[in-house]
């Protein structure tokens, strides 16, 4: 069964200004360079990928590239979600093909099925795809449901399903759902930057993390030490990269890792409708957290 564990950096994704077409080099420098600080995986065409705005096309070949550049050294743990089931499918029939470890599949939204609904939209697509690695995902404050812990522990009645994003930031739901499924089962990972120490110290694999777009060595040596029990080194760094992990929820993701992205020089801060650029009024506290960190000068 293939775990997963440390840091999976959720990609951002970059366009050329011109024509908003993915910038393949910058895409690969930036994925070559999270491999290089030491993450333990790499998730593209997320909520942070913004795939909701791309073409199926356009989502293959961000896969294809993650892949081609991750040579077999980290999983490749790529976006496949839709709300509609025979959609879900398809994607994820098109990353299994382009050559990605496993797929993130994040419950139905909009639709809002019930707990038996989620049930069957999994068992669905695990039928489809036999033996290949599945991430649930679950985020109700961006899809308008709810995983709850008891259909979490239906769900590892699926051997496909590996793993489970959890991204409610509550760290009382993941003593729920270790109560009912452990920690061998399923590789338990945080979807939320602002908890992801407290997170793994209780039992979690690691974390999809934003903020590792941009801080991928201490985001890794935050999880480590988490998961090693060095609870004081832990939280240290958590308290360090708390304003950062502030300024890049200050508008809806991806807005601000892509801003921070462009202070860095890594690509421009361009994207797709209906997602504009950093607000004035927000882009103050996002330039702060970054040059507490060094990341950019004072």
């Amino acid at each position: 069964m293939l775990r997963l564990q440390g840091v999976i950096t959720a990609l951002a994704t970059p366009f050329r200004a011109s024509m908003l077409e993915l910038d393949e080099e910058a895409y690969a420098e930036h994925i070559n360079s999270q491999i290089e600080f030491g993450v333990g995986g790499l998730c593209p065409m997320g909520t942070t990928g913004e795939a909701a705005a791309m073409s199926a096309g356009e989502r293959r070949r961000a896969v294809e590239i993650a892949v081609l550049c991750a040579d077999g050294e980290v999983p490749v743990i790529a976006g496949a979600g839709s709300n509609s089931t025979a959609a879900a499918i398809d994607n994820v029939a098109m990353v299994r093909d382009a050559g990605a470890d496993a797929a993130l599949v994040v419950t139905p939204y909009y639709n809002k099925p019930t707990q038996a609904g989620i049930l069957a939209h999994y068992r669905a697509i695990a039928a489809a795809h036999p033996g290949f690695p599945l991430v649930a995902y679950n985020v109700p404050g961006r899809t308008g449901v709810d995983l709850l812990p008891e259909t979490v522990q239906r769900l590892c009645d699926i051997p496909e399903i590996v793993g489970l994003k959890e991204a409610t930031g509550n760290i009382a739901r993941l003593t729920d759902i270790l109560a009912l499924v452990g920690t061998e089962r399923l590789s338990l990972l945080s979807g939320d930057d602002f908890t992801a120490a407290a997170f793994c110290a209780l039992g979690g694999s690691g974390v999809i993390s934003v903020s590792s777009n941009l801080v991928p060595a201490l985001m890794t040596e935050m999880i480590q030490c988490a998961r090693d029990s060095q609870m004081p080194r832990a939280a240290e760094i958590q308290t360090k990269l708390a304003a950062l992990h502030r300024a890049l929820f200050a508008e809806s993701s991806p807005i601000p890792v892509k801003a921070a992205l462009a202070l860095l020089g890594r690509y421009g801060p361009d994207m797709r409708l209906p997602l504009t650029p950093m607000s004035d009024a927000k882009r103050p506290l996002l330039e702060s957290a970054m040059k507490e960190l060094g990341l950019i000068g004072g």
